[in-house]
């Protein structure tokens, strides 16, 4: 297994969210890698946890990567939330990402979770992504 890839992945999966113009007028460009100190604003994506498994083969070093992407709002429903969903689906799936390592094989939509949080609705995505080390 090669975990080698993994930061060249979230550094890509980064770069498409916060580079996207739908989700940008949705979040007001709030896309987060990192939350940051202070007061967090009403609509925002931030990355999540991830999970990688070895899928190295006869051809060389590979894995697969399962990882989150949450929509967060302190929104009355989740509308909002789901437009901003929506855009990340658009955004993710099927993206031609350039890694600064090893290469994206394919990005899918795994599954999504929506629940209430207090005052706040949080939408969790999962996303998969295939990549070799080359």
């Amino acid at each position: 297994m090669s975990y080698a890839v993994a930061a060249a992945l979230q550094a890509a999966v980064y770069q498409r969210l916060a580079g996207d113009d739908a989700l940008a007028a949705l979040t007001g460009g709030a896309i987060y890698d990192a939350l940051p100190p202070g007061i967090l604003p009403g609509l925002y994506v931030a990355l999540g946890p991830e999970a990688a498994r070895d899928r190295s083969d006869g051809s060389g070093h590979g894995a697969e990567h399962d990882f989150t992407v949450s929509v967060v709002t302190d929104s009355a429903g989740f509308a909002p939330a789901k437009a901003a969903a929506a855009a990340i689906s658009d955004a993710l799936v099927d993206a031609p990402l350039q890694l600064a390592r090893g290469r994206l094989l394919r990005l899918d939509f795994l599954q999504a979770r929506a629940a209430r949080n207090g005052e706040e609705r949080q939408i969790d995505m999962t996303f998969r992504a295939r990549v070799e080390d080359v």
